[in-house]
């Protein structure tokens, strides 16, 4: 059996391993799709995660650059002959997609595509996804598909056992998700103790030298000394609440792998294209990672929330012993010199302080109409 480029049960077996070796559920995707295309030497492939409301949740492409992908425009419906995959749960096989009588055509940057296989992914009953390719690599018979028997069988294979990564996948998310509200949960609930008592006896202890002020002075003073420790006590618990608020993530993952996660899900739920890179990056003392990641998110929120950006591009390279991070975005940019105004409105001097706190720095270029940058510089340890 001749499938293009790789053949035979080492070939599959390379694609099952590859499907099983990420836990995050665009990981799977893309390996899904990659390791399909490159199995049955396919020039272009795709995978639809569909939702509730026509269309997809998900949609990842292999064999269309970045900049086609953006020309083609908003994602499919389901309609034509991806509904027909999804919703009567059968394959596909066509020697001309456009040919078939449901085809709706596409949009004009959209590549042109002949032969078509496409098969849905199902969990059982349930269809969580149609996987698809289109123009064989191979030579094909006049008014004939390039897609064969055999490489709908082994397509089917595909499917099965990545239904199985992608379930294991979404059950992994989940997991994380619901450790992180019930950590978030205990947190809550620590902090409202312990915090709120210090600041039930700070309230009663400031009263009672108010009531002292005038007729025994030296008793209301030492009650404000009292009220003075007790703010100190309360700093104190809020201190260690927010050093104990420390993502679970970094230490169990790291900078690099909890950046990547995070601009993944940002990307997902964004309309905007969020990319994330890292050349050489190496661990990092605790504070310095923390503040970095802190430092990635406001500059991420300030992008997708406040810049209208359509892009955003994070970057955390090697820098002698340290680190630099830089958030590049496409957005509206803002007037550097107005310093007072955007530094409390885009959360700059917090950034900044969490740079100088870890012996790092700051900077921020932008100009109306210009996109920002910002990067910040960490020495490591």
């Amino acid at each position: 059996m001749s499938h293009g480029p790789r053949s035979g049960l080492a070939a599959v077996s390379s694609a099952l391993l590859a499907m099983s070796r990420h836990l995050e559920v665009r990981d799977v995707l893309k390996t899904i799709v990659a390791s399909a295309r490159e199995l049955l030497g396919a020039q272009y492939a795709a995978l639809g995660v569909p939702d509730d409301h026509g269309g997809f949740a998900q949609f990842v492409v292999d064999g269309v650059s970045d900049e086609q992908w953006r020309a083609i425009g908003p994602l499919p419906r389901q309609h034509g002959i991806l509904a027909a995959m999804l919703h009567e749960a059968r394959a596909e096989r066509l020697a001309d997609v456009r040919e078939d009588p449901r085809f709706e055509g596409w949009p004009s940057a959209h590549p042109e595509m002949s032969d078509f296989l496409g098969l849905p992914i199902r969990d059982g009953d349930e269809v969580i996804g149609a996987l698809f390719l289109a123009n064989k690599d191979c030579p094909k018979p006049d008014g004939g598909c390039g897609f064969t028997e055999d490489d709908e069988e082994l397509l089917s294979i595909l499917a099965q056992h990545a239904a199985i990564a992608l379930t294991n996948a979404r059950l992994y998310e989940r997991s994380r998700e619901l450790t992180i509200a019930e950590e978030r949960s205990r947190l809550a609930h620590e902090l409202h103790d312990a915090v709120s008592q210090k600041l039930f006896s700070l309230r009663l202890t400031a009263q009672a030298a108010t009531a002292l002020v005038d007729r025994d002075p030296s008793r209301a003073k030492g009650e404000l000394q009292q009220v003075a420790q007790l703010a100190a006590e309360a700093a104190d618990e809020l201190r260690a609440a927010v050093v104990e608020l420390r993502p679970a993530a970094l230490d169990e993952d790291g900078l690099v792998a909890t950046l990547r996660t995070q601009v993944h899900v940002l990307d997902r739920a964004h309309t905007a294209h969020v990319t994330f890179r890292s050349q050489g990056a190496r661990a990092l003392p605790a504070a310095q990672e923390e503040a970095l990641l802190r430092v990635a998110q406001e500059a991420l929120h300030n992008a997708l929330r406040h810049a209208d950006a359509t892009r955003v591009d994070v970057t955390l390279d090697k820098h002698g012993q340290g680190a630099v991070l830089r958030v590049t975005d496409d957005g509206r940019g803002f007037d550097t010199r107005v310093v007072r105004r955007a530094g409390r409105h885009l959360g700059l001097v917090s950034m900044r302080d969490r740079a100088s706190g870890v012996g790092g720095a700051l900077t921020v270029e932008s100009a109306p109409g210009k996109g920002t940058v910002i990067e910040m510089e960490v020495p490591g340890g």
